[in-house]
């Protein structure tokens, strides 16, 4: 028996069988398009076989997506309710048995995935987006590629090159696990309920090999946000805090570091950003 995806009737029928309102708290929109669930397993590169985590599956749209392309699926929910329901709609529509797992979890506090998962997909809410990809990244690292779906401004931030005007902290921090670049767009119209801004695809690929230790991801990370906290002053200025309380010592270890003191955060890239924090005091 193949896998049928839902339609925008069923979606309906079942968040209203539950008792569900999407809610802006949590970022509920549901996609009620086949073709654009389609969209994201194809972007991923979903093939049969392969283990796929899914943030925030909602009533299943994706979900049924994935499984339809012949992978498993972990799909971590924070709504009890949508976990709960989310196998009996799988078996309904034609997953055999042991292809999705469930985790009735906050994304932001899962340590670990059952089925150790090496593709991401997800529709995201903005408001928690940025923060969960990079806890996934930084505690899964056997994920080595993903498509997400998110608002439009986060993702052009993710994929954002240095100099542009939206490059920011989580650029950079993203970047340390690997390329990132927009995959397409999405029309307002395939949510329900329809949302009043507009969102992008991102795709990522994760880096053969690491970039530091963890440590130096932490000391990394420590300096970016500093930087982009005073993102208007120049480095030996925005960084002194973390470079020795001076701006004079700042400037000592950006020098060493062979980045000009006169630099402002959006400039440098992450590997810059590694550089500098090899060259702090207290390695």
């Amino acid at each position: 028996m193949s896998v049928h995806l839902l339609g925008a009737a069923e979606i309906r029928a079942l968040a209203s069988e539950l008792g569900v309102t999407p809610t802006k708290k949590l970022g509920q929109n549901f996609v009620v398009d086949a073709n654009t669930v389609r969209k994201i397993v194809h972007l991923a590169r979903v093939r049969p076989g392969d283990r796929v985590v899914e943030v925030g599956p909602g009533l299943g749209s994706l979900t049924l997506a994935v499984l339809e392309a012949g992978a498993t699926v972990t799909a971590v929910e924070i709504d009890s309710r949508l976990a709960a329901r989310l196998p009996a709609t799988a078996a309904a529509h034609g997953v055999p048995e042991g292809a999705l797992t469930v985790v009735d979890a906050d994304a932001l506090a899962v340590r670990e995935l059952p089925g150790d998962p090496g593709v991401l997909v997800a529709n995201l809410p903005y408001n928690v987006s940025v923060p969960v990809l990079l806890h996934f990244l930084e505690t899964f690292p056997r994920l080595g590629r993903g498509v997400v779906m998110v608002q439009a401004e986060v993702g052009e931030r993710l994929a954002a090159p240095p100099g542009s005007k939206t490059y920011g902290a989580p650029s950079v921090k993203a970047a340390w696990y690997g390329p990132w670049r927009l995959a397409g767009t999405v029309s307002r119209q395939v949510f329900w309920p329809v949302p009043g801004v507009d969102s992008v695809l991102v795709a990522f690929e994760r880096d053969a090999t690491a970039r530091g230790t963890e440590e130096e991801r932490r000391r990394t990370f420590a300096i970016v946000d500093a930087a982009f906290q005073q993102r208007r002053k120049m480095l030996r200025q925005a960084l002194a805090g973390v470079l020795g309380g001076s701006a004079a010592e700042a400037s000592a270890v950006l020098e060493a570091a062979g980045i000009a003191p006169t630099v402002r955060g959006e400039q440098l890239g992450v590997e810059e950003y590694l550089r500098i924090a090899r060259a702090a005091p207290g390695r």
